[in-house]
């Protein structure tokens, strides 16, 4: 299998499969395609339609076949390695997996549109701007926060259903924009925070993304340098 993603520092959809793979040890080939922009005619654009019709990242191809959009490629994978246990078990535990993906698959827009990923810049000024000006970016981060520290005091924890799950995977770029923005999180989050960008798989990631020195202009909001 070959997954395709974009910039590790920017991309937070392209992150979510490769860190269920890699932190699963499904083998697969990482297809690295740069952001150069999303214009049609773009270099980006021409080489990811090759692969999938939709124009974006991420995409699995398994063969010949490709699978797009972030839920459908975890789904599949969890179908194509049930000995891997990427949902729960419990029929019911695993419903309320399924629904916090769903929610982050498409939700948060405003966290999301205002704090968008970008795991080597330090921007807690920004985010500390951001949280007094815009009332639904607290609004998205106090319901991450809630939903984080009640499924860790049910599960147990270490991850939000006690082992690494999809779930994780999919929250994983969350965590790091909440570092990138120096979110104010409680110590339960803080704690769980801590423990997902431990697991090998996102720090991995996140040492690819600090080494990829590919400053976007189109990507930042808050900088117009690196430094």
């Amino acid at each position: 299998m070959k997954l395709y993603i974009g910039n590790k520092n920017y991309s937070s959809w392209s992150m979510r499969p490769w860190v269920l793979l890699t932190e699963t040890g499904i083998p697969f080939e990482e297809g690295y395609l740069r952001f150069d922009s999303f214009d049609a005619d773009s270099a980006f654009k021409a080489e990811i339609l090759k692969h999938n019709p939709t124009g974006r990242v991420p995409v699995l191809v398994d063969g010949d076949f490709p699978v797009w959009d972030t839920l459908a490629i975890a789904e599949y994978l969890a179908e194509r390695f049930p000995e891997k246990n990427l949902w729960p078990a419990d029929p019911q535990v695993r419903a309320r997996a399924r629904s916090v993906c769903a929610e982050m698959h498409s939700g948060f827009s405003a966290l999301r549109t205002h704090w968008g990923m970008n795991i080597e810049a330090n921007l807690a000024e920004a985010g500390a701007r951001v949280l007094a000006e815009q009332p639904s970016v607290r609004a998205d981060l106090d319901r991450i926060t809630s939903m984080w520290s009640e499924l860790l005091a049910k599960s147990g924890g270490p991850m939000l259903f006690g082992h690494f799950t999809i779930a994780d995977a999919f929250y994983a770029p969350v965590v790091t924009r909440l570092v990138t923005y120096g979110a104010p999180v409680p110590a339960a989050v803080k704690g769980y925070i801590d423990r997902v960008l431990a697991l090998r798989s996102v720090s991995a990631w996140c040492r690819d993304a600090r080494e990829e020195h590919d400053f976007l202009p189109f990507e930042e909001q808050y900088r117009t340098s690196r430094t």
